[in-house]
């Protein structure tokens, strides 16, 4: 098993969604509880900074904004992250399956290790 890839948490707020979103999405919100300091270009694509005492501070992209329900932004990374999805092996003869989906899977780790070689070469 890998080293697990996200965290997900779930909590019920009684508070009507404008107050919610408000604390997500402004720079005085995500002060006032995320943070010490914080700036945010509320636009997908716009900039965002986080800081805390003692010096740590975070860049931050707005990803997704869709006022009052999805806000998202990314994080500590640079570069991109590539998810390749082939489908359709279900309705394969079932002779032909394990075959096929076997290979593929052996077949996309070889080729996406050679798209990162060929990047990194670049």
């Amino acid at each position: 098993m890998g080293f697990p890839d996200r965290i997900e948490r779930t909590v019920e707020l009684a508070h009507p969604p404008a107050k919610v979103w408000a604390a997500l999405t402004t720079a005085e919100g995500l002060a006032a509880w995320f943070g010490e300091e914080a700036a945010i270009d509320l636009r997908p694509g716009g900039a965002a900074r986080m800081s805390w005492t003692g010096g740590f501070s975070a860049q931050m992209r707005v990803e997704r904004v869709e006022e009052p329900s999805v806000f998202g932004f990314t994080w500590h990374g640079v570069g991109t992250r590539l998810t390749v999805v082939e489908s359709g092996f279900a309705q394969l003869p079932e002779d032909a399956h394990r075959k096929a989906y076997d290979g593929n899977t052996d077949g996309w780790a070889k080729e996406l290790g050679e798209l990162a070689g060929y990047l990194d070469a670049a």
